[in-house]
């Protein structure tokens, strides 16, 4: 059954974010074709808004939507950085509709994390919001353990994301817990974006342009995921890529927000999933292939990283091939 979605507006709202969950949720579809995800857009009254680009759009609904919806996204405006805890009867209506509302699942993008902490819904969590805003979140709201660094962090049912492109990335992670990772990635394909980008909010504060653009990181990283089920370590990415250990795990790091190990580890674990939602094959045989080594490795990694067993995991995402059509003579 599709979920609905509500993605709530304030005036001068940011309209690339404003779009993000109609792009990606918008483009999910299930193993039947059916759409998983139904996008509506609010704001205190339905009609004309203004946005931060200069032009207005016209929005159906009013707040009266996040009573019914299954899923609440949070789109940011530039003047919500100025927010601040208040009493309950001096919220403006979009804070009071968010600290009231009970949907299953609250997200926020970039700056609408003020909103959210505003409302009181992140007091006691852990959330991020754009680098450039996170130390005014921290100040602002000490109830809140922020996170300056992740692209998106998830605290129980409300999950908080980084700037722009990192509200993707949030979304993606939605669609890959509810359809799981086969159908994240294919979602990822029709959106043009990565399924899963490594690192964090670091790798994009100002850094000095690199100085060796000749450097192949991006074929060693193409060479290790043809060789997933072999053997891979540090000093053999750093011999493909012509760098020493050293020079290379530096330049790693700086390129992607996170070490090679860990990078490879990710993808070992993307490659299990997929083998898990889209074929038959046996625990063990899937281990063997994306490099985990044994089903108990491969088992330990997935209840680290998702909490579940391959068993569970492979019941709750498989996806049966179609049956062959039917020929007639």
């Amino acid at each position: 059954m599709s979920q609905l979605v509500a993605v709530v507006a304030d005036s001068a709202v940011m309209p690339f974010e404003l779009s993000l969950a109609t792009r990606v949720l918008g483009s999910v579809r299930d193993a039947r074709g059916r759409p998983g995800y139904t996008v509506r857009h609010c704001s205190e009254r339905a009609g004309p808004l203004a946005t931060a680009a200069g032009f207005s759009i016209t929005l159906e609904h009013d707040l009266s939507l996040l009573r019914r919806a299954d899923l609440v996204v949070v789109a940011p405006s530039p003047q919500h950085t100025s927010l601040t805890r208040m009493a309950a009867d001096t919220m403006p209506p979009i804070v009071r509709a968010l600290k009231e509302c009970h949907a299953s699942r609250i997200a926020s993008v970039c700056l609408g994390s003020f909103l959210l902490a505003a409302a009181g819904r992140l007091d006691g969590r852990t959330a991020t919001t754009h680098w450039a805003a996170a130390d005014l979140l921290a100040r602002s709201f000490p109830a809140i353990t922020v996170d300056p660094d992740a692209l998106f962090v998830t605290s129980a049912e409300i999950t908080t994301s980084a700037g722009a492109a990192a509200g993707i990335d949030m979304l993606l992670h939605v669609v890959r817990e509810d359809h799981g990772s086969a159908i994240a990635t294919d979602t990822a394909r029709t959106c043009v974006v990565p399924a899963w980008r490594d690192g964090g909010q670091r790798q994009f504060i100002k850094q000095p342009v690199p100085q060796h653009p000749e450097d192949h990181l991006g074929d060693t990283m193409d060479w290790a995921l043809e060789r997933l089920d072999e053997p891979l370590t540090v000093d053999q990415l750093a011999a493909h890529a012509r760098m020493s250990r050293r020079t290379f795990t530096r330049k790693f790091r700086a390129a992607t927000g996170t070490t090679a190990t860990t990078w490879i580890i990710r993808q070992r674990l993307e490659l299990a999933r997929n083998l898990l939602e889209t074929t038959d094959r046996t625990i063990d045989d899937i281990a063997h292939t994306s490099g985990m080594g044994s089903a108990s490795s491969l088992r330990n990694h997935l209840r680290r990283n998702l909490g579940v067993s391959p068993a569970s995991y492979r019941t709750t995402f498989h996806t049966p091939d179609p049956p062959e059509p039917s020929t007639m003579s």
